[in-house]
């Protein structure tokens, strides 16, 4: 994945919930702000329910953008529910990044599964400031358009750890157990976020997750933001996690709160709990 240069096309698709048109507006001037050349898909703004259109508009967009040469990167509105009823039907294309977070996920494991695609876990186009503020902005365009690590600091512990940084959305990721795009974590640095979940409901995913045994490789963990999950979740996370015996980072502004910054998945990164920083890099690989 190369950084992207100002003139490049940047396709907006919505595979999941429906997008409002005021933020995906402000989303189009902060990207065009960047000198990109922002094209969204025609069902980018259409509703049906609690998708962003019908499950054939939703897979056409995504597929054009994947196929379409001149696009450099496909951006997702927003996250929702809506991508695991289209996945087994994308058609992959050359290798670009695809960049969005939380239902995203499933997509972005898609990608990995496919092909070892790098994919950018960040905000999507339907931008609102007040959760994602300058701060938010800068992570993202520097994830984009640059080659330079990403750093990400969170609340420092003990222990590193070096490996591909897999994961993104906790729900997402325990709902492709049993399914062709789950990964093999083996050698892996697990990121998990979430939003909106209660206490008991985590400990189910977290719980399901080291049963099925899919954890037992994992070099470190990177806690994201777990926003309105209930009392305890915090003391949960470390409890459940902690009989792994890997680093464990938590705290980091990655997931579905206030100034969410960006990483890279599928890119090798560094995980320093005693320093309290996930380092990511962007890879220069077309």
């Amino acid at each position: 994945m190369r950084p992207l240069e100002p003139g490049d096309v940047v396709r907006l698709v919505s595979p999941s919930g429906p997008a409002a048109a005021d933020r995906v507006a402000r989303g189009v001037q902060l990207l065009e702000g960047w000198g990109l050349r922002v094209e969204p898909a025609p069902h980018a703004l259409d509703r049906r329910g609690y998708f962003g259109g019908t499950d054939d508009a939703r897979l056409d967009d995504l597929n054009a953008a994947l196929a379409d040469p001149r696009v450099s990167a496909v951006v997702c509105t927003r996250g929702g529910y809506g991508v695991q009823r289209i996945v087994d039907r994308v058609r992959w294309g050359a290798p670009k990044p695809i960049v969005g977070f939380s239902d995203i996920t499933a997509l972005q494991l898609a990608a990995w599964r496919h092909g070892r695609w790098t994919s950018i876990h960040g905000p999507g186009a339907a931008w609102l400031d007040a959760r994602t503020p300058s701060s938010s902005a800068a992570s993202l365009r520097r994830a984009l358009m640059t080659a330079d690590p990403l750093h990400v600091h969170g609340l420092a512990t003990s222990g590193t750890a070096r490996g591909v940084l897999l994961g993104g959305n906790l729900a997402m990721l325990v709902s492709t157990l049993a399914t062709p795009d789950m990964p093999d974590l083996s050698g892996a640095i697990l990121l998990l976020e979430d939003v909106g979940e209660a206490t008991y409901r985590v400990d189910r995913m977290l719980t399901q997750l080291l049963r099925s045994g899919v954890l037992a490789g994992v070099r470190g963990i990177a806690l994201g933001q777990f926003t309105d999950c209930g009392d305890g979740v915090d003391d949960l996370l470390t409890e459940r996690l902690g009989g792994l015996g890997v680093p464990i980072l938590a705290g980091l502004p990655i997931g579905h709160g206030e100034g969410q910054e960006t990483v890279v998945l599928g890119a090798p990164a560094l995980l320093d709990a005693s320093a309290g920083v996930l380092v990511s890099r962007v890879s220069t690989v077309a």
